[in-house]
């Protein structure tokens, strides 16, 4: 078990605190749907998690499909996506190497802050074969999507800082994805938390001792986050 699939199995309602903290200022959703008009689109999202992003898409889409190993963070899914009205979102318990659709599913195919773990697995250290990995799921997502269809896929570009700084080991990830023919843009998706104390908690439960050092030291509410976004049609590998 990965960093990853041990936070959604063993921390899932924490974490899904976490992730309501970030992004308040809306960013991503604008970002999203200025690089693809939403509305009538089947999705498909990979590694969905507790349903973050499933939230942001799921009033635009004509359907959502969305995928996850961790049956406790699917059931939270469910449970948000329920209270939200959402009815039109389909959760599914699979891993995106193995994806369970039938090909052409999708419009678009969206995985956040998911593909970085088969480069590097919540460490500083890369996966020894992680473009095979890649390449792995590139295929899977070919399959899916539609003629003309639309990838977009979400990653960090570093927590604690106001202009992109990605982490070091997945450099040659973000390299890859472009000159394999990707877009790219970046936003702020800043944390906004209830108390410092809050803030403490959840960054050093996530993030490590040395961010919440930061969080202490600036007396930070306010965690700056920066977020890259890249996004391909028609994708070929």
């Amino acid at each position: 078990m990965n960093d990853e699939q041990g936070i959604y199995c063993h921390q899932a309602e924490q974490y899904e605190t976490l992730i309501s903290r970030e992004d308040y200022q809306g960013n991503l959703q604008k970002t999203i749907t200025a690089i693809l008009p939403l509305a009538g689109l089947s999705v498909l999202e990979l590694d969905a998690g507790t349903g973050r992003l499933t939230r942001l898409l799921a009033p635009y889409a004509h359907y959502i499909i969305g995928l996850d190993l961790s049956l406790p963070a699917l059931d939270i899914a469910r449970h948000k996506l329920s209270q939200a009205g959402f009815d039109h979102c389909a959760m599914a318990a699979a891993d995106h190497c193995h994806l369970p659709v039938k090909d052409d599913t999708a419009d678009l195919i969206i995985a956040g802050w998911s593909l970085c773990y088969l480069v590097s697995p919540g460490t500083d250290e890369l996966c020894p074969d992680w473009q095979h990995s890649l390449i792995t799921v590139f295929k899977e997502i070919m399959c899916a999507l539609c003629p003309g269809g639309t990838i977009i896929l979400i990653e960090t570009l570093g927590t604690g800082f106001e202009r992109p700084h990605p982490p070091e080991q997945l450099k040659n990830y973000f390299q890859w994805l472009n000159t394999n023919g990707f877009s790219s843009t970046w936003t702020r998706t800043d944390y906004r938390f209830a108390s410092l104390s809050e803030a403490v908690e959840l960054t050093r439960s996530f993030f490590g001792e040395r961010t919440a050092q930061q969080v202490v030291t600036n007396e930070w509410t306010i965690l700056p986050e920066c977020t890259g976004i890249w996004w391909k049609k028609d994708i070929e590998l």
